[in-house]
């Protein structure tokens, strides 16, 4: 049975990358984004606010750690991942996503070029 995990985000960092090294020597990033939705009840704009955990790896996580900081607006693909830890006794879980593409989405000046990186599938740890 065929299966996908495939998740496309648009949304703005919380607050600029931040990159480390895993103990064999690949870079990942991490960062926040905010994904805002606005809708109108009763002539009253509400707004609700969803932050989800990215992480680039290699060369993708070099430019992210580069090029964005708080507020950039990005497009980002990538497939979700689950992780488990142990805190307190008690088994905990959170999802993130593993970008494997990313689009700038703010807008520059006209000389300035639009960049777009994809990472190579497997570039990550599991």
């Amino acid at each position: 049975m065929p299966a996908l995990n495939r998740v496309q985000l648009i949304g703005r960092l919380g607050k600029d990358p931040e990159g480390r090294f895993t103990p064999t020597g690949k870079q990942v990033t991490s960062f926040n984004v905010a994904i805002s939705n606005r809708w109108k009840s009763g002539g009253e704009t509400k707004e609700y606010t969803e932050w989800v955990h990215v992480e680039a790896w290699g060369r993708l996580g070099e430019v992210c750690q580069e090029y964005l900081h708080k507020g950039s607006l990005v497009y980002i693909e990538g497939r979700l991942k689950t992780e488990r830890y142990e805190d307190k006794g008690e088994t905990k879980y959170f999802t993130k996503v593993v970008a494997l593409s990313l689009q700038f989405l703010d807008k520059k000046p006209a000389d300035e070029p639009m960049l777009q990186v994809e990472e190579e599938v497997g570039e990550y740890e599991v």
